[in-house]
């Protein structure tokens, strides 16, 4: 990350402050409840920079931020908000009636079949333009520069035929120990390609709460050990649903002109995912349901959240297209035309 970001709101402003000096006991001051906190700009901010420290860190702030005990409770605030808007949607509210453990990857697919959100890879493959596909990869970048990293945080919480399977999918996601393959360096190869600035971070200020969400969303999920269950479920949908897209981005991206290191990162995807498929569904997800049958509904939520944070994000972006304007804070345009 370049440097900090500029702040949102009065308390992104306290937080980025604070962690300008040495780490020290802080107090918040009260701040609004948002109305939507899924969407909210200032606190996917907060809670995005909190659990950067977790990470690669955060530019000139001190590494003993990672675990001072007033910040860990800042971010427990933060996201007990972010989960109360998360319950607020109908696919998320109320108990969920888990399936028998060997129907786990059944319910996966039924719920990924359900999901009538908008398309936005068959909107890129068809008519997208360069300066909508160079907008969504902006997005993408906040969580495809450290991808896996979010999901690795459940490695220690499993053991045996899950754990196992966490490892096979994994270990394709860092290169099977290729550097060069590593799925975070063919993103930032991608970037590269297109003209972007592959920078870990660098678009930080540009993009907005929904989706600093979607990577919240696992970064919360992972970093919990009672919440293992739903980053599981959250991991497998997301490897059940990912082949189909990936194979429409790269097909966009070659409509406008790419190929090579621009379409790798995605074609690599389609290969990928399509072999984590039944890995995620049976042996992670479903072999978890039947080791804990307990996490079953946690499962299902992780999933379910996933679908829903993808629906608002990709039908932000959507909207904003429609009606000309840019799905960012600021257009990628007038970012250049600053600097």
């Amino acid at each position: 990350m370049p440097s900090l970001p500029d702040s949102r709101g009065p308390l992104s402003a306290l937080l980025l402050t604070e962690l300008g000096h040495e780490a020290h006991a802080i107090t918040p001051r009260a701040h609004g409840v948002p109305s939507d906190p899924v969407a909210d700009d200032e606190l996917q901010l907060a809670l995005y920079l909190c659990y950067e420290l977790h990470y690669r860190g955060l530019p000139g702030v001190d590494d003993a931020w990672e675990w001072e005990p007033s910040l860990i409770a800042l971010r427990g605030g933060l996201e007990a908000e972010f989960e109360r808007g998360l319950r607020a949607a109908p696919a998320l509210r109320g108990p969920l009636r888990p399936p028998a453990p060997e129907d786990m990857d059944v319910a996966l697919r039924a719920i990924a079949d359900s999901d009538d959100g908008p398309s936005l890879s068959r909107f890129l493959e068809t008519q997208g333009t360069l300066d909508q596909f160079l907008e969504f990869m902006v997005h993408r970048s906040a969580y495809q520069l450290k991808e896996a990293d979010p999901h690795s945080w459940a490695l220690p919480r499993l053991y045996g035929a899950p754990k196992a399977a966490l490892v096979e999918i994994q270990a394709d996601e860092y290169g099977g120990g290729r550097a060069e393959r590593i799925h975070a360096r063919l993103f930032a190869d991608a970037l590269d390609a297109v003209g972007l600035d592959s920078t870990y971070g660098a678009y930080l200020d540009l993009l907005p709460g929904v989706t600093l969400a979607t990577v919240n969303l696992m970064s919360m999920l992972g970093l919990r050990r009672a919440r293992r269950g739903a980053i599981v479920g959250h991991l497998a949908l997301f490897e059940m649903t990912s082949s189909i897209p990936n194979r429409r981005y790269a097909n966009a991206l070659r409509r406008l002109g790419f190929d090579g290191p621009a379409t790798a990162f995605f074609d690599e995807h389609v290969a990928a995912d399509a072999v984590h498929e039944n890995v995620a569904a049976v042996d992670l997800a479903g072999g978890l349901a039947r080791q804990q049958p307990e996490l079953a509904a946690d499962i299902l939520w992780g999933a379910r959240a996933l679908v829903e944070l993808e629906s608002r994000w990709a039908a932000h972006l959507l909207g904003a297209w429609q009606a000309g304007t840019t799905s960012l804070r600021t257009g990628l345009r007038a970012r250049v035309a600053a600097a």
